[in-house]
């Protein structure tokens, strides 16, 4: 709506030097611009400008989100344990949940994400086929409590986020419902003004099959993804695959031999040891999956993706073992552990580790190792599970070309959920042959507040926030450069500029210098920064372009055509 926001009644209050606990550009502008202020760790009050841009931004979800065909609701962040309980989230959630209780010692929760409650309303409101498919969203705080909350609003305790869910009778339907969020996503984020990829990611503790995550490349962001520069493949590093070694004839390797390799309890000292690279060697990483022991192996040269080991073996809990883990077991040498001594742990390889290659792996000895070491020969592999982390010029899984990697600020997650959630909540509806049929689910998140971290990320630069119009808290930031007569010229081109249809936010402020003032509007980011200046007595007035820098001076008539025609 078109409004005259005048800084001389606004609670605005910039800063010139940058918060001394922030270290990404986004903290750092959002604080000093007076867009945010910070509670407590993760936690963040939104002022005056950021809660425009904030709603801003939420408006062009909503209008996406309603056209094709969602349904808006507002469901509470106050939610019971029960149902949480019946999907295993209550405890699979871990330390991240905010757990609480009422006066009468009852089990609540403050909700990071409502599959569950959507379910339940479903089920209390769709009866028959009849009344899928359905799409609902709604636009909430949501609660984590993150270990490390940084970075500003980027990764805080409390956030702002657009959680959408399909219910479907067919697969067809989900996948058609999936097409359409994925589809009105892109919109979205076009519309926004933020760079973005869609990749392959892995679905973890969510459930379900097809998932795809929007990245915003950004060098603050915390995600690691790759990208193929010969096709158009990109995924999480946590879902990129490599399709296994093909197995070779082992025939030709020697029996085991026994070294004598005093302190060499890591890959580093072992290869120095024997002058080879590290690639020849076998790792074996001992972590407890669900409380027992199980050993992972992969080339020495490559490390194990926790990450990645995690989301296979989910929802089984993955820990790293500790020194008492080796106490009453002799077949575990510590620094020495080789695959072929093995018998009573379940031995997990990477697909490189081939059936036909042979290793220098630990020799179950302390102070030895193994050469000649062959897989399918001498030792067998339980599970082949891709669980090396990714590197910058492994093979692209669909052409071969190497890959690249970028961090990358993740604004949004789309999953296919299947029956994961109907099936814990008995969600039926009528067939349309009399039959009970299971609805199948979607699940589809953006995040609000993320996104405007991730805007400021991308398009900030030395002077501070730059905003794309659509988002920005207003559409032209007149500065009254001057005392009382260019005063009186802001404040009369800020009407009719209001009067044209557009937001303007007009420094009036007196008693700040015309330096101050200026600084402000560069440092606040509006695209468009209109100067009543030296000239206003001759009603002629400066229009600078954020962003690009260029000026020209126009009159106050020529100033509002312009910039009601952009």
């Amino acid at each position: 709506m078109a409004q005259v926001q005048r800084m001389s009644r606004m609670m605005i209050k910039t800063l010139r030097d940058d918060p001394a606990d922030a270290e990404t550009l986004s903290h750092k502008l959002l604080v000093r611009a007076g867009y945010v202020r910070r509670n407590a760790a993760g936690i963040w009050s939104w002022l005056p400008l950021g809660k425009k841009v904030l709603e801003n931004v939420a408006r062009v979800v909503r209008e996406e989100m309603d056209a094709i065909g969602a349904q808006e609701v507002l469901l509470p962040a106050l939610l019971p344990k029960e149902p949480y309980e019946a999907t295993g989230r209550w405890e699979e959630y871990g330390a991240e949940l905010f757990r609480l209780k009422d006066r009468k010692g009852a089990d609540y929760l403050l909700g990071p994400t409502h599959e569950e409650i959507f379910t339940q309303l479903v089920k209390d409101q769709c009866t028959s086929y009849k009344d899928l498919p359905v799409i609902l969203y709604q636009i909430q705080i949501k609660y984590r409590d993150e270990a490390r909350p940084r970075s500003g609003i980027l990764r805080g305790r409390e956030f702002h986020m657009k959680d959408s869910y399909s219910f479907d009778t067919t697969d067809e339907g989900l996948a058609e419902s999936y097409r359409l969020h994925r589809e009105a996503y892109v919109r979205i984020f076009d519309r926004l003004g933020l760079r973005h990829k869609v990749v392959s990611a892995v679905s973890g503790a969510m459930g379900g099959s097809a998932s795809e995550e929007f990245l915003a490349p950004a060098a603050a962001g915390e995600d690691t993804f790759v990208y193929c520069p010969s096709c158009d493949y990109a995924a999480n590093t946590e879902a990129v695959t490599f399709a296994g070694g093909a197995p070779v004839d082992g025939s030709g390797h020697g029996p085991v031999e026994e070294l004598d390799t005093p302190d060499t309890p890591t890959i580093e000292t072992l290869a120095e040891h024997l002058g080879v690279p590290a690639s020849a060697t076998l790792k074996n990483l001992l972590v407890k999956v669900d409380g027992e022991i199980v050993a992972v192996g992969v080339p020495g040269d490559r490390e194990v993706d926790l990450g990645k080991l995690e989301d296979h073996l989910a929802p089984a809990v993955v820990e790293m073992v500790t020194a008492e883990d080796f106490t009453g077991r002799p077949d575990l040498v510590r620094g020495y552990v080789g695959p072929q001594g093995l018998d009573k742990v379940r031995y997990i390889a990477d697909p490189r580790v081939a059936p036909g290659t042979a290793w220098i792996t630990g020799a179950n000895q302390p102070d030895k190792h193994a050469r000649n070491v062959v897989c399918g020969r001498d030792f067998q592999v339980d599970d082949y599970l891709d669980v090396v982390v990714v590197e910058e010029g492994d093979p692209c899984p669909r052409c071969g070309t190497g890959l690249k990697l970028d961090r990358a600020i993740e604004i949004g997650h789309i999953f296919q959920l299947g029956r994961k959630y109907t099936d814990a909540f008995q969600l039926d509806v009528l067939g349309q042959q009399g039959k009970p049929v299971r609805v199948t689910m979607g699940s589809y998140g953006i995040g609000v507040s993320r996104a405007v971290a991730a805007l400021a990320e991308q398009t900030a630069d030395d002077k501070g926030l730059c905003w794309p119009r659509e988002i920005a808290p207003a559409d032209v930031h007149v500065v009254a450069a001057g005392k009382a007569l260019q005063t009186e010229l802001a404040l009369d081109v800020s009407e009719k500029l209001r009067e044209a249809g557009l937001r303007v936010l007009v420094d009036d402020r007196a008693g700040v210098s015309p330096g101050v003032k200026f600084t402000d509007a560069e440092l606040i980011g509006v695209p468009r920064i209109l100067v009543a200046g030296r000239r206003s007595g001759e009603g002629v007035v400066e229009l600078k372009d954020r962003r690009t820098g260029e000026r020209e001076e126009l009159t106050v008539e020529e100033a509002v055509a312009r910039l009601t025609a952009e």
